[in-house]
């Protein structure tokens, strides 16, 4: 049997041959750069990378540790010391982190390389990384078409083999989706399993850092590694040291999944709603009970959404106004001008569009009308989620209630791509942890494209949720298929 290439390898997969010492850390990432060089132009994840820096550790990787020699791509909104951050917008062109993200400082004490920067949408607002200010990426499987957002690069690099497994953030989907769009794996932990500490906020009610793999169990393998309390992060919860491995290679007798009736309704792409009713059937198959559930808010989600979000955005975005760092308009006339041409020249029209929304929902005379009762009506989100976990292990539905849409196809109608995260974003709400598992594709316009499941799992557990997944991914060839570059 003919040796696969090296950039194709799963990180397991890779940490067992550099451990066995088939090759070394230093020809892994030089493979993976040739890679990079040949398709990444097509693709366009990549913002930067440093790899000269990336080489020196390649050289005296210690392959022992858990992901030892093993390189990790990072979405532009983490932070790692030395290198650009710039959470692909204007206003941070030019600013150099100056210390690692508790995220970075987990994978570098497990031996990890963290290699390249990885475009998304400004400030991981959006759904189809066409909000970039930097550049354009392409989905692997059409390059015509978006790879999802806000983590599009993250998902497209892990999917054309140009990364072994990369780090995203998850505010509303933001990990999901993209990986449903690009046929990958991503998993979104429960809020408070991952240091937030480093990432650029968007909403920090929401956000959550993850990993994009090529397989479930890589993803367990970077969960080992990422979660646990973080002093500097005082949303990080205190929780027993797990292994999010020991539950993988288990059948599904004697679990139920529950399928949510609010997301099997009119408006799904007719052949998403068979793959992912396929990979319920194939659940049922491996043992698994299948019982119907209601999450009655779900429709509110959105709304409340758009408002706890955007409010939170534009308080977390008033620290960029062009005086500590960043973008700094010239000539000004006072502060005021300062202020006022600095956010105007440095922010795009959505990030602009939602600090203008959330400013509105937090103002005096609408705080109550608005985001009083959003955080009442989120509540109830919550606890549509606690009931349902009651009688069931977890839940399984899509991932995005269709495949990747062409570029520039929904660039005027904003409303349009906010609906492309309706089965996302009730789980930030709630705080629950979500996985996407490619499981199948659809044939639009001569171009095959994949189509994700999503398993939604109680709080803090990600063994279960990593076991159900794993038990699905492996009776299935989905996630063998690699795109055609």
């Amino acid at each position: 049997m003919e040796r696969p290439a090296l950039h194709s390898l799963s990180l397991s997969a890779l940490q067992s041959a550099l451990r066995a010492g088939e090759f070394t850390a230093l020809e892994a990432l030089d493979s993976l750069e040739a890679r990079i060089a040949s398709v990444d132009p097509q693709v366009g994840g990549y913002l930067s990378r440093n790899l000269e820096k990336a080489r020196a550790e390649a050289a005296s990787a210690d392959v022992s540790l858990p992901l030892g020699g093993v390189p990790i791509a990072i979405k532009d909104v983490i932070n790692v010391r030395g290198e650009p951050c710039t959470a692909a917008s204007q206003i941070l062109q030019g600013y150099t982190a100056t210390y690692d993200a508790s995220v970075i400082r987990k994978l570098r004490a497990a031996g990890a390389i963290p290699f390249g920067r990885l475009n998304m949408d400004e400030f991981a607002m959006g759904s189809s990384t066409e909000n970039s200010s930097l550049q354009t990426t392409s989905n692997p499987w059409a390059l015509e078409r978006i790879p999802g957002g806000s983590s599009g690069g993250s998902a497209a690099v892990v999917a054309a083999d140009t990364a072994f497994a990369s780090l995203g953030s998850d505010t509303g989907g933001s990990i999901r989706q993209p990986a449903a769009l690009c046929g990958c794996v991503g998993l979104k932990p429960s809020y408070g399993r991952v240091s937030r500490f480093g990432l650029i906020a968007f909403a920090s009610s929401l956000d959550q850092i993850g990993p994009f793999t090529k397989t479930v169990e890589d993803s367990a393998r970077l969960l080992n590694v990422l979660s646990g309390k973080d002093p500097q992060d005082s949303t990080s919860l205190d929780l027993p040291a797990e292994d999010y491995t020991r539950l993988l290679g288990r059948d599904l007798k004697g679990l139920k999944l529950g399928m949510p009736k609010e997301y099997f309704i009119e408006g799904i792409d007719p052949q998403v709603d068979a793959a992912v009713r396929a990979a319920v059937r194939q659940c049922e198959s491996l043992g698994a009970e299948i019982v119907q559930v209601s999450l009655p808010h779900t429709e509110y989600a959105v709304a409340v959404y758009y408002i706890i979000a955007t409010a939170e955005a534009s308080a977390n975005l008033a620290r960029f106004d062009g005086v500590r760092y960043g973008r700094r308009a010239a000539d000004v006339k006072n502060l005021q001008d300062l202020y006022v041409r600095s956010r105007s020249e440095g922010f795009g029209e959505e990030v602009k569009r939602r600090i203008i929304l959330g400013t509105y929902v937090l103002s005096s005379g609408y705080y109550d009308a608005y985001y009083l009762r959003a955080q009442k009506v989120r509540t109830l989100i919550r606890r549509d989620f606690e009931r349902a976990f009651e009688g069931v292990d977890a839940l399984i539905c899509p991932t995005s209630p269709e495949v990747a849409f062409k570029r520039g196809e929904r660039s005027n109608d904003p409303l349009k791509m906010y609906l492309a995260d309706i089965f996302t974003i009730a789980a930030n709400l709630a705080g629950n942890c979500g996985i996407s598992v490619p499981c199948g594709f659809a044939q639009v316009d001569g171009a095959r494209l994949p189509v994700g499941l999503q398993l939604l799992g109680k709080s803090f557990d990600e063994a279960r949720l990593l076991q159900i997944a794993h038990a699905y991914e492996q009776s299935t060839p989905w996630h063998k298929e690699r795109p055609t570059l």
